[in-house]
């Protein structure tokens, strides 16, 4: 969008924590310049025993912020900031506030946020169908199946229907068919003129087509800090949250 962007991440600690020490050195060096002691060992440079233990120190802390969403954030944000300036040639704050996040706790809550997510374009009538959404990852998609051109591997992969498999557990047809289908449902354009025809993802998730359009609609405005089905974030609070928090949940 023109004034403000939405990502939706899937954080892999478990990927971050079997990195090597020389891996996470060359990720932190692509974004950023390092040390003294990082760039000598990318050198291949010799450190003394107390070199690598202050490097290793820096190793540990660097990890912890290639899988941090509030670290890929800033990045994002600072680099956008200082390109949006070079542009306009100005200089000062570029962002009006810090970003916000909702955790996706289970598949409703990441299929609603996924298509609130593709539909921005759309809802802002910049847009009358996903294909003509420019900067979304559906036109993408949608893009690579009908021009065969190769998949981005920063978009994580629809796996289907599997309990095993990492990725989005939806088929890509159906969730296309999907993003379609609410499309012209909320179609300015085309008030009030959904489809008779369910989608089979709704189905599966035993989700009404009234409550799937409010929640592609006002999804930011209905939620908070968390987003999933009664008895999740149930025991969300009840695990390592505070009960103060449970006021900003809301059921999807």
């Amino acid at each position: 969008m023109s004034n403000h962007y939405h990502v939706v991440l899937h954080v892999r600690p478990d990927i971050a924590e079997a990195w090597s020490e020389r891996e996470v050195v060359e990720r932190w060096s692509n974004l950023f310049v390092g040390t003294l002691f990082s760039q000598r060992y990318l050198a291949g440079e010799p450190l003394s025993e107390q070199q690598w233990a202050v490097l290793r120190r820096d190793i540990k802390c660097w990890r912890n912020r290639l899988m941090d969403i509030s670290w890929f954030m800033r990045i994002v944000n600072e680099s956008i900031a200082r390109q949006a300036n070079k542009e306009d040639r100005c200089t000062g704050r570029f962002w009006e506030g810090r970003f916000k996040s909702q955790a996706l706790l289970d598949e409703r809550a990441l299929l609603s946020c996924m298509a609130y997510v593709d539909l921005n374009p759309i809802r802002a009538r910049m847009a009358n169908s996903p294909d003509e959404s420019d900067h979304t990852a559906i036109k993408y998609r949608i893009e690579v199946l009908t021009h065969d051109i190769s998949a981005c591997s920063g978009l994580e992969q629809f796996v289907g229907i599997t309990k095993h498999a990492i990725g989005i557990p939806y088929r890509l047809k159906d969730y296309l068919n999907l993003v379609d289908w609410t499309g012209r449902s909320i179609r300015h354009d085309k008030h009030g003129s959904i489809p008779d025809q369910i989608p089979p993802i709704l189905q599966r998730l035993d989700l009404d087509m009234a409550s799937w359009i409010i929640l592609t609609t006002e999804f930011e405005a209905r939620f908070q800090s968390w987003v999933g089905s009664a008895h999740i974030n149930r025991r969300v609070c009840r695990g390592n949250l505070a009960q103060a928090a449970s006021r900003s949940l809301t059921p999807v």
